[in-house]
């Protein structure tokens, strides 16, 4: 079991790294044209290198969205679980490694193994959830849950740290100040620490049954899986409507999340090293914003305690519209953390206890994870639009101030219908909803 939960020690150094702070920073210092101005060739066209990382997000996830239903199919077979984690570790470690190489010469290679490197990531974890069943017995999955998490969160930072040291003081590890040399070290260290840290796991985690094999049928089996789910919301009227609320937040908070980094340093020109420091911080207040969400749900309930959140969400785009200073935007990045340790942990409890009574959580889940990597696709697509047209982040950051009223408007459905349908879905009583 410490095999299986030292895997989030080894791989979430990506998702604090590279995708959130210190690769997008870089790929905004360094996306540049011949010109030395930020706009830049990208699928034929000239774009600004904002607008060319957001669409390296929605790219990413769109391919993440369109492969889990059939990992997922392929993960459940159980023959060849290791063999795909494998697979996709040394995909995406590779992937970070070679983002060495990647500088004002070299663009494309840099969003092509980003792009890589997330499909790495997402990939890898279908198979890692898939163990889970297998090394503990249900009584034992929240506790061992919550243990990966916590190594996962420990191990991130303190990569993050040596490499915020190593970018702020280059002089001590040998290097001259003022090149990318730090950072690009950075992006090999995460590919070295995922892949060396993995092969404990893989040493570990259960055998492969070579006996079962994949096919066809397991391959389409995600996909009728997520067809079957989505034809069943309808006798769930509770949960379809908190599905809705779901991937419309989804797409306006992932997106925040993503763009965060390259909205201070793009609009507000703030320094390479206060950008991470800050996505440290978020990191850091976000445990207090699940524990202190969590306490409110305790008293009001976990679709009311959503809906404030929701509440500052728009608060947040409203004031970054607003913001014009590094003092501003700490302060917001603040409000942000508290408001993603809710949301995240909340909307995932909310939504099993809405579950009807069925063996299939598996099903119900992996519908769950394709609506939120949907939506990511689609709040970051909408969010590089707006900013190509208008020529500013900060009007797509009013932009999605619509996914969040849409957002508040299916939980207040879901308010009306908890009180109205009680028994439709093995739900809990408003109060504790």
């Amino acid at each position: 079991m410490n095999a299986w939960c030292m895997y989030d020690w080894a791989n979430s150094v990506f998702a604090l790294t590279i995708t959130t702070a210190i690769f997008p920073v870089y790929f905004n210092l360094v996306a540049k044209g011949e010109d030395g101005s930020p706009y830049i060739p990208f699928l034929g066209t000239v774009k600004h290198s904002s607008v060319v990382f957001t669409w390296s997000v929605s790219i990413a996830f769109l391919i993440i969205a369109f492969l889990s239903p059939i990992l997922s199919g392929i993960a459940d077979s159980g023959g060849r679980k290791k063999a795909f984690m494998k697979f996709f570790v040394y995909l995406g470690s590779v992937s970070c490694a070679l983002l060495f190489f990647f500088d004002s010469h070299t663009i494309n290679l840099g969003i092509v193994c980003f792009i890589l490197g997330a499909v790495g990531f997402a990939g890898s974890i279908v198979f890692y959830n898939a163990y889970l069943p297998e090394i503990a017995t249900p009584d034992r999955h929240d506790r061992l849950s919550a243990k990966g998490f916590s190594m996962g969160y420990i191990g991130s930072v303190i990569l993050l740290i040596l490499n915020i040291l190593m970018l702020e003081m280059p002089h001590w590890f040998g290097m001259a100040a003022g090149t990318t040399l730090p950072a690009r070290i950075s992006f090999l260290s995460v590919g070295a620490w995922w892949l060396l840290f993995s092969f404990y796991s893989f040493y570990y985690l259960p055998a492969d049954d070579k006996t079962k094999k994949v096919n066809l049928d397991q391959i389409n089996k995600g996909f009728k899986e997520i067809n079957s789910v989505f034809k069943s919301l309808k006798r769930y009227p509770m949960l379809m409507l908190f599905l809705a609320a779901f991937f419309f937040y989804s797409m306006g908070f992932q997106t925040i999340m993503y763009l965060a980094s390259i909205f201070g340093a793009d609009e507000l020109k703030l320094p390479q090293t206060g950008l991470i420091v800050t996505i440290l911080i978020i990191q850091l207040v976000a445990i207090g914003g699940a524990y202190m969400f969590a306490a409110m749900s305790e008293r009001i309930g976990n679709i009311m305690t959503l809906f404030y959140a929701l509440i500052l969400c728009v608060g947040i785009c409203v004031a970054a519209w607003f913001i014009q200073t590094d003092v501003q935007f700490y302060a917001l990045a603040v409000l942000v953390g508290l408001v993603m340790g809710g949301l995240q942990s909340l909307s995932r409890s909310t939504y099993s206890k809405m579950l009807p009574e069925t063996k299939d959580t598996a099903s119900y889940f992996s519908f769950y994870e394709f609506t939120e990597k949907t939506g990511i696709v689609l709040g970051t697509a909408v969010f590089a639009v707006v900013t190509d047209v208008t020529g500013s982040m900060r009007n797509s950051i009013l932009a999605l101030l619509l996914f969040f009223f849409a957002g508040l408007y299916f939980l207040w459905r879901v308010r009306r219908v908890s009180k109205s349908k009680v028994g439709e879905v093995r739900q809990v009583e408003t109060n504790s909803v």
